[in-house]
């Protein structure tokens, strides 16, 4: 289950490159190899349709639930595929690759107008202060959360809370990604609508067919664990301690890609599990390499190997879950410990940011 690596000879570097030049560096491996596509395609549904076949055949319940967790952690992996294609870096000239990725938008309630929309957006806006919050996790600095109304401190509270992304079936796909999208822009974003009660309908039709314990655990666990997994990896590889953020005028793209995007530590599994997303401050330098040769990257440029970690480790996840504001007098963010403490320590906390 470990993707092959070709790795690419790295020219010798004299000086640390910089801006333009490190991306024209990263342009080397934007090259798309599509038999090595569609082979990890395709074996990846086929690891997918495996669990979903365990599910079905299995006679014990627990053994049921635990294949349907293992394949949620194998959509995470299928959505790379579409995150990717919608980037540019897969399935560039292929017809039936584009109409496969169509379908697995419409499965993860992410269709292509509105994660097109947010996502490229993200990018193109990465850990600037003023827009950090558009399409990624909300981001206040110290003066906007001690003007905040305390109305305002807790439903930002929980818009970052641990409890959101394990519901991020319901709170970013479902509300945020079908709901928020629709009523923003109706005309644009109707699909996300009719994805949902196309997985609703497919989700009675298995029930009826094939009982409601094969249902809920060929697709409502697997949702479950996918999206939680989804969200919590979007929020760590843009809040963790080293994060930097920048205002307007001080942000450019590489210093974003390189200081406000994780490198996440995984195991070979879990590489292959998230599909080298760990691999972030890469992909945000250069989002047209493919996610099977992000490694292949890093390893080639010596000045993509000094990024800020973060990883599946109790103490990083509890470090990252407690990144709360950013402070721009000091140049990081502060935790919710130091937040609370600057809202009483500050007679302003009560008013409401102008």
């Amino acid at each position: 289950m470990i993707d092959p690596v070709v790795t690419a000879e790295a020219p010798a570097i004299t000086e640390a490159r910089t801006g333009p030049a490190l991306i024209k560096a990263s342009i080397a491996f934007e090259g798309e190899q599509r038999g090595r596509t569609w082979l990890l395609f395709l074996s990846t549904l086929c690891v997918y349709g495996m669990f979903l076949a365990a599910i079905f055949f299995a006679e014990w319940w627990p053994a049921k639930v635990l294949a349907a967790c293992l394949a949620g952690l194998v959509i995470v992996r299928i959505f790379i595929f579409y995150h990717d294609a919608l980037h540019g870096a897969i399935f560039r000239k292929s017809r039936v690759g584009q109409w496969c990725m169509s379908a697995i938008g419409i499965h993860v309630l992410a269709v292509r107008s509105v994660w097109k929309e947010t996502h490229d957006y993200h990018h193109q806006h990465n850990a600037q202060i003023a827009t950090a919050s558009i399409g990624s996790y909300p981001v206040l600095t110290t003066q906007q959360y001690c003007r905040a109304t305390p109305a305002q401190r807790r439903a930002y509270r929980m818009a970052r809370h641990p409890l959101t992304m394990a519901a991020g079936l319901i709170t970013v796909f479902m509300i945020g990604m079908v709901g928020s999208a629709f009523r923003r822009s109706p005309g644009r974003h109707w699909m996300g609508p009719v994805a949902l009660v196309l997985q609703l309908g497919a989700f009675i039709a298995l029930g009826v067919t094939l009982g409601w314990l094969n249902a809920v655990c060929m697709l409502l666990i697997p949702a479950v664990v996918a999206m939680a997994a989804g969200s919590y990896l979007f929020y760590a590889q843009h809040n963790f301690p080293s994060v930097q953020l920048h205002r307007r005028r001080d942000w450019n793209y590489v210093q974003a890609a390189l200081t406000s995007s994780s490198l996440f530590e995984m195991g070979p599994v879990m590489h292959w599990l998230t599909g080298n997303i760990g691999f972030h401050h890469v992909h945000h330098l250069n989002h047209r390499i493919p996610f099977y040769r992000l490694k292949e990257a890093m390893q080639a440029m010596p000045e993509l190997q000094a990024a800020g970690r973060t990883s599946w480790r109790i103490r990083d996840v509890r470090a990252c879950l407690a990144q709360a504001i950013w402070d721009p007098d000091l140049g990081r963010m502060r935790t919710w410990k130091e937040a609370r403490t600057l809202v009483r320590d500050n007679p302003q906390a009560s008013e409401v940011a102008a």
